[in-house]
């Protein structure tokens, strides 16, 4: 800028809050003039009218730039004409931004501005443009608050500012060992924090309600609530300090290999701060590194996901308008989160069963709450189709793994053969134990729990214990070494060798039929374990990092159960090399390693 000139000013450069500066460093003095054209000030005065932050910052810049070109000299003025209706409509098609360039060429005046589309179009023009690119960086007040173990700051009028600090499940809530946020201050943040959004590249508006905003700037998700909607103003900071790749949860192989290749309907569960969208973040990232196309739906965006992930927010106010666009981009996984609403169980629901593998994320105080939310917005029937795996979080694990089956069976404490219905069978993902049935009994939906919690030998009452060994006693002649578990007064789960079921089941379920009269319980035939097959011959050898266990090239692309003793330890697929490998770092290379050290046996089933 030189002495003594003209200056049209465009909406980008009045919103970016740095005007005064800029003119300082420019060292503009008495004499030269500053212009605003008309369009720019109704564009600002209406936008502040829709209760839109940048109105007011732009309004404010103005009153500011007013002052201090009535100190420095400086002439200030309105030009150019009012726009009208079919200017409005057609804002978005440069409609304004050709206005304020037709100022600055009747004016024979230099344009200022931020934005480069309108600075290229202004040199294509032949107006003298100066085009200032990016905002000047400098440290936010927020950050002052934070450190790496910092997971939240809590701002309130007249309260200390406190803090939760550590790690999901071990944190606790300290005090900041400052003064008292007072109003002055508490305003100074909120519009430090708005005035970010201007640029969506720096930060963006998820949700802005009268008396309520949150907005996502880098890492940090910013709640803030003020008069009438809350008694005083608060802001909330949160910031994700921890991020796991899949690997490091306790998650043993066996679901890992669900998530791989069978769980596309999968809910995360747990109460607030227990580690969901942490969990979410790495279910993403594993995902991306199996080559699949990851997606998601957030509302604010705030998962930590590769670039690789789009995040997806709402589409004119809902994820609806925002599904018809995900099926046209076609993704493999979808995370969700979170699930709310009526609506957002609906979305989810309609996309898992067009086909897109769902990972939702719901807060619930346990995995059954976060199935019973389906319940009544989804049919009952459908659930099953919907949810495969719900895996419930605390304290930053896994704690609970759930598969969902539908079945038609008699409901456990019923008897009579003609009450069997269609039913939602709730088991433990490790154990195969149903846990819980969920079945409709008249016009409810009633879920009944069937065992609380895993048995074992300690827990059980003596009357069982009785019980199971008498029936043991019945069950011998048919396989020695049958597993007798007591599901429920009425109810036994007998658990042999594969090979057995037929003998006992009889032709036409003669034999099983005989039994449930003579012990007076229904009977539940199972197989025992997978390990049902002829035991191989193998070497078992050391390479470097790894374990080799090699066998006979006939068994190449077979099924292998390898037990450790008589304990499941891994199944595999025969490679073409006649063996198959594992990693002495992976967990069942460790539990091999201690089965080797200890002398324990090892055995190889194939199927």
């Amino acid at each position: 800028m030189s002495n003594k000139e003209k200056y049209v000013l465009d909406t980008s450069i009045i919103i970016e809050g740095e005007i005064l500066s800029l003119l300082e460093s420019h060292n503009i003095q008495q004499g030269s003039e500053i212009i605003i054209p008309v369009s720019v000030f109704d564009e600002l005065q209406s936008q502040a009218s829709a209760d839109k932050e940048m109105g007011f910052v732009g309004l404010n810049a103005i009153k500011n730039l007013r002052e201090y070109c009535k100190r420095r000299g400086i002439s200030m003025r309105l030009a150019g004409e009012r726009p009208q209706i079919d200017d409005i409509r057609l804002a978005k098609q440069g409609r304004i931004d050709a206005m304020i360039k037709d100022v600055a060429m009747k004016e024979c005046a230099i344009l200022v501005t931020g934005d480069y589309v309108q600075a290229l179009a202004a040199e294509a023009q032949g107006i003298e443009c100066i085009y200032e690119k990016t905002m000047k960086s400098h440290t936010f007040q927020i950050e002052r608050f934070f450190d790496q173990n910092t997971m939240s700051v809590h701002l309130k009028e007249d309260v200390q500012p406190m803090a939760k600090k550590g790690k999901p499940g071990n944190f606790e809530l300290v005090s900041l060992g400052m003064e008292k946020s007072n109003k002055t201050e508490l305003k100074e943040i909120v519009e430090e924090i708005t005035n970010l959004c201007r640029r969506p590249a720096m930060a963006s508006l998820e949700i802005n309600r009268i008396g309520a905003k949150v907005i996502q700037w880098r890492n940090f998700r910013i709640a803030i609530t003020e008069p009438p909607f809350s008694e005083a103003i608060e802001v909330t900071i949160v910031r994700p300090i921890t991020r796991l790749s899949l690997a490091e949860y306790n998650s043993n192989e066996k679901l890992i290999a669900r998530l791989s290749e069978r769980a596309e309907g999968v809910l995360i569960s747990g109460p607030p701060g227990s580690g969901k969208s942490t969990l979410a973040s790495s279910l993403a990232e594993f995902y991306i590194e199996k080559k699949k196309i990851v997606k998601t739906f957030e509302s604010p965006r705030d998962l930590q996901v590769p670039k690789e992930v789009t995040q997806y927010g709402q589409l004119d106010g809902n994820f609806e308008n925002a599904a018809d666009v995900l099926l046209l981009v076609r993704p493999d996984y979808t995370i969700f989160d979170e699930i709310r609403k009526t609506a957002d169980f609906r979305v989810f629901s309609d996309m898992r069963l067009a086909g897109v593998g769902m990972i939702g994320v719901i807060h619930a105080s346990s995995s059954l709450d976060a199935i019973q939310r389906f319940i009544g917005r989804v049919d009952l029937g459908m659930i099953p189709h919907i949810l495969d795996t719900i895996i419930f979080v605390k304290d930053g694990k896994i704690q609970k793994v759930y598969d969902v089956l539908l079945t038609v069976k008699v409901p456990s404490g019923m008897i009579e053969a003609d009450l069997a219905r269609p039913l939602v069978e709730v088991r433990d993902f490790d154990t195969g134990v149903v846990e819980y049935e969920i079945y409709t009994y008249g016009e409810e939906n009633v879920v009944v729990p069937v065992r609380q919690q895993p048995e074992n030998g300690e827990s059980r009452s003596p009357i069982k214990k009785l019980a199971e060994s008498k029936i043991k006693d019945v069950i011998r002649r048919f396989d020695p070494n049958a597993e007798i578990k007591i599901i429920t007064d009425n109810t036994v789960q007998i658990n042999v060798a594969k090979a057995m079921i037929p003998r006992i089941i009889g032709r036409g379920g003669s034999t099983v039929s005989e039994l449930e009269k003579m012990l007076g319980l229904r009977i539940d035939v199972e197989a025992k374990d997978t390990s049902v097959g002829s035991g191989i011959d193998f070497e078992l050898k050391e390479d470097g990092t790894c374990f080799n266990i090699t066998v006979d090239s006939e068994l190449v692309g077979k099924k292998a159960n390898v037990f450790i003793e008589d304990s499941f330890l891994l199944n595999s697929q025969i490679g073409k090399k006649c063996r198959i490998k594992i990693d002495k770092r992976s967990e069942s290379g460790k539990k091999l390693i201690d089965a080797i050290s200890a002398g324990e046996r090892i055995r190889i089933f194939c199927e």
